[in-house]
């Protein structure tokens, strides 16, 4: 059994304490889909974007409609829209769903569609073929309270540590992305998450530095 002096035990808590303040909730985003209006209209003539579930930022959901997306090589079917609806239409997809539909959709910010990949919307009723495809860059939702609680720039560019079990796995180049009503949640898509064994539980830990603790 370890016998700690009194120091070491206040390290161990004020260390432990720093990692804590420091963690960052990890959400998993799937594939899915930002409709314009006319789009939408295009698509679901004569109705309106159901909410199915509410999602963690403020204002968004998950709809109950649904779409086929359609590329070269392939198709996925009842891929989820969310809500609500946006000014330009975009498809979110990890570079798998890219290699298996045969899309070259970049990586990219959300809103960024310089290059998207274009994509076929298939409804019961239409479809539309547009430059929309993207695979989401990994990015920290936050707002200016948690920017100043890390001291951080909006600009900058971070690296973290997801602490798994068996797969901890450290990610550059992380974006913020700043808005007054986001709560705190660093977004990665499916194929990071499955190299990084990410569970529900998962945190991420923002590193100071590119010292690899």
């Amino acid at each position: 059994m370890n016998n700690f002096t009194k120091n070491e035990i206040k390290k161990i808590v004020s260390d432990l304490m720093k990692e804590m303040r420091n963690e960052i909730p990890v959400g998993v985003s799937n594939r899915h889909i930002h409709l314009s209006q006319e789009d939408f209209e295009l698509l679901f003539p004569g109705e309106t974007l159901e909410p199915l579930k509410m999602l963690k930022q403020p204002g968004e959901f998950a709809a109950k409609q649904t779409l086929t997306l359609i590329g070269k090589k392939g198709k996925q079917e009842k891929v989820r829209i969310l809500g609500p609806l946006r000014k330009r239409t975009q498809v979110e997809i990890s570079k798998t769903d890219a290699r298996v539909l045969g899309i070259d959709a970049p990586i990219r910010l959300s809103g960024n569609l310089v290059d998207a990949g274009i994509v076929t919307l298939k409804s019961v009723n239409n479809e539309v073929s547009l430059r929309a495809a993207i695979v989401a860059k990994r990015h920290i939702h936050m707002n200016p309270n948690d920017l100043e609680r890390f001291n951080l720039k909006e600009d900058d560019v971070l690296t973290v540590k997801l602490k798994t079990p068996e797969r901890e796995t450290i990610y550059k180049d992380v974006s913020i992305r700043l808005g007054e009503k986001f709560i705190l949640e660093m977004h990665i898509d499916t194929d990071e998450a499955n190299a990084a064994n990410v569970t529900n539980s998962t945190k991420a830990l923002l590193m100071r530095d590119e010292k690899m603790e």
